[in-house]
């Protein structure tokens, strides 16, 4: 079979991995160099994400380095070598399961990420509820209105109540209790 002639950059980059074998350097620098920019287009075409292709050509880097003693110039040429293990190496990257985070980092980053205060739609939501029940409010008797306000939002018991309002104490429990029934049929109109 007649092979055709190598050529100037194969022949470079056969030399180029034998003295990687030697641990030389400034020969690995030089490969680097003159194959990164095609061997990262291969690995980004297959997997698709600059991240991933950046790691995956970092691995396939080390992976020439210590095994640059393997490449046999009769088999292929020096770059079909170095793409066959980037595109192994990428299939594999693909194939690995993707596990989601967990354990203590994790838990850690979710609490640094936690925020109590409400988000955009439980601002929304009880906006529309603060407007509804104040619109609510306003059908009461005033009265009933008074009495609700001074129990729920200033906190006073019945008997509190009563003595605040110069009232007797049956009487304020039933503008409570009629108030109340009010508001939940406003509140709910599909139940009253």
């Amino acid at each position: 079979m007649n092979r055709p002639a190598p050529d100037a950059l194969a022949v470079r980059l056969a030399g180029l991995l034998a003295q990687c074998t030697l641990k030389n350097q400034r020969a690995f620098a030089e490969l680097y160099q003159l194959t990164s920019a095609k061997l990262f287009g291969v690995a980004l075409r297959i997997l698709r994400r600059q991240d991933w292709a950046e790691e995956v050509l970092q691995e396939c880097y080390v992976n020439i380095w210590n095994h640059a003693g393997d490449y046999a110039v009769q088999k292929s040429a020096p770059l079909t070598w170095m793409t066959s293990i980037v595109r192994n190496r990428s299939l594999d990257w693909l194939r690995r399961p993707r596990t989601e985070a967990t354990g203590e980092e994790y838990d850690i980053a979710v609490e640094a990420w936690q925020d109590d205060a409400p988000g955009p739609m439980e601002s929304l939501m009880a906006a529309a509820e603060s407007a509804a029940l104040a619109r609510c409010m306003q059908q009461l008797e005033a009265k009933q209105r008074q009495s609700i306000m001074l129990a729920f939002f200033h906190g006073l018991s019945h008997s509190q109540l009563a003595r605040h309002m110069k009232q007797p104490l049956g009487t304020v429990k039933t503008w409570v209790r009629r108030g109340l029934e009010r508001l939940k049929g406003c509140l709910s109109p599909g139940e009253a």
